[in-house]
């Protein structure tokens, strides 16, 4: 059990038979009357946000989420296969619980599946990845003065947008949180 006056950016906590994450939380001390905490919670498996006050004193279970290092497969239609590699164990999701988070995600690179209470939720991508330029429109000499950027399909049918010095063929480093590029490999 966690006290609300303890509440931190990123804490689950299972509240009304669901699991939530804490977005923002503000203590609040009013000249009349007492504390109080105000939050943006998250539902990690729907992902609504709703916001809530609490009092201080006011205590929720917290809730248990399980990291775990799988292998991301193949695709087969609609659904997509995992390794578990320390047990070779697979699994199987489909396109609606995995959402975009295999965007910029090759077969055989390792993702984070998080579960609570053995049920999947969400697959964190790799924080960075380095993919291949398949498609993009030829960059013009002296066109860079102004860092201007052209959209560019990578190797996993992604579009990024790239600086125009950027070519077919080239590898460049993503951000998979945002979709940014960030340099060239």
């Amino acid at each position: 059990m966690i006290s609300a006056g303890d509440f931190r950016n990123g804490i689950t906590i299972e509240l009304e038979g669901n699991v939530f994450q804490i977005i923002e939380f503000q203590h609040v001390k009013p000249g009349k009357g007492a504390a109080f905490v105000r939050t943006k919670l998250k539902n990690i498996k729907n992902g609504g946000v709703v916001e809530k006050t609490f009092r201080p004193t006011e205590k929720c279970p917290q809730a248990r989420i399980d990291r775990k290092d799988m292998q991301y497969l193949y695709a087969d239609g609609d659904m997509f296969n995992f390794m578990d590699v320390e047990t070779y164990e697979q699994i199987a999701l489909s396109k609606e619980e995995i959402g975009d988070a295999l965007k910029f995600v090759k077969e055989n690179e390792m993702v984070k599946m998080l579960s609570h209470n053995g049920q999947v939720f969400s697959v964190e991508p790799p924080l960075f990845v380095e993919l291949e330029i398949t498609e993009t429109e030829p960059g013009f000499k002296g066109d860079t003065a102004t860092g201007a950027s052209k959209p560019a399909i990578v190797e996993t049918g992604a579009q990024v947008s790239v600086p125009l010095f950027v070519e077919i063929g080239e590898k460049i480093k993503i951000d998979t949180r945002t979709g940014e590029y960030l340099s060239r490999v």
